[in-house]
């Protein structure tokens, strides 16, 4: 199979951590595409970058072909939504799959994410998704997104403090990392802590298979359905759905 692994935004450094980590996990039967886009912020920081990611997850989708599953590569689900929408085949936020994973090996977990202006997006997918009973908490290393790129950072140190935090006082019984740029430290965190530490990326691929191999596709009765044919106006006009028959990108 072929899963196209999509980092929102546009540090290609990050897609390449990204991709790497995808591969790591995926079947050697399972080819893994990974790409950023060209347009949008360098890096996803709440609300207000999510909002110009999105059209650059469709456009990437678009250009892609022959995928058979597609990861969001942003903890915060960048655009998950939308890009159900686009296509029958299966699309895995690797949020929602780290959260799910984490509730089968563990009653309680915690997140660690970035700043702190990401934890009320991750609150709200939380209770989105049915899971946040079994969140203990929500954290933040203060760790901006794109000092995970900077070789000699303190970024790993002040996760790995926050992770210790999470365990002694929340009693997380796994801790789950709260951003794809995270994802190369996934098992060293894990061994240095005792817990299991979860990387998203690694989820998400691992689910992709797994819906692929049981033949399931993402339903087009109702919030999922294809997107109703119009015409979109100035830069997004190359976007525009053409109606059900045209809108939707076929899965192989």
């Amino acid at each position: 199979m072929r899963i196209l692994v999509i980092n929102p935004n546009t540090t290609a450094s990050m897609t390449a951590k990204i991709g790497k980590a995808a591969m790591s996990v995926a079947s050697a039967e399972t080819e893994i595409i990974s790409v950023n886009p060209g347009d949008g912020p360098p890096s996803i920081e709440g609300y207000f970058d999510e909002a110009f990611a999105v059209p650059g997850i469709i456009a990437e989708m678009s250009k892609a072909a022959a995928i058979d599953a597609y990861v969001i590569a942003c903890f915060d689900d960048t655009g998950l939504d939308a890009a159900r929408c686009a296509t029958e085949a299966p699309v895995i936020g690797i949020g929602e799959a780290a959260f799910h994973l984490a509730s089968l090996v563990a009653g309680k977990f915690s997140v660690v994410t970035t700043l702190a202006r990401s934890v009320p997006a991750i609150e709200h997918n939380l209770v989105k998704y049915g899971l946040a009973s079994r969140c203990a908490k929500v954290r933040s290393s203060e760790v901006a997104v794109l000092d995970l790129e900077l070789p000699g950072s303190n970024a790993r140190r002040r996760i790995s403090d926050e992770i210790a935090r999470a365990i002694a006082e929340d009693r997380a019984e796994a801790i789950v990392l709260g951003c794809a740029g995270m994802a190369d430290l996934a098992s060293s965190l894990s061994q240095e802590h005792g817990v299991p530490v979860l990387d998203g990326v690694a989820c998400a691929v691992t689910l992709a298979e797994s819906l692929f191999r049981v033949g399931l596709r993402t339903s087009k009765v109702g919030g999922y359905a294809a997107p109703r044919s119009k015409r979109f106006s100035g830069i997004y006009e190359s976007l525009s759905p053409a109606g059900a028959a045209a809108a939707v990108i076929s899965p192989t």
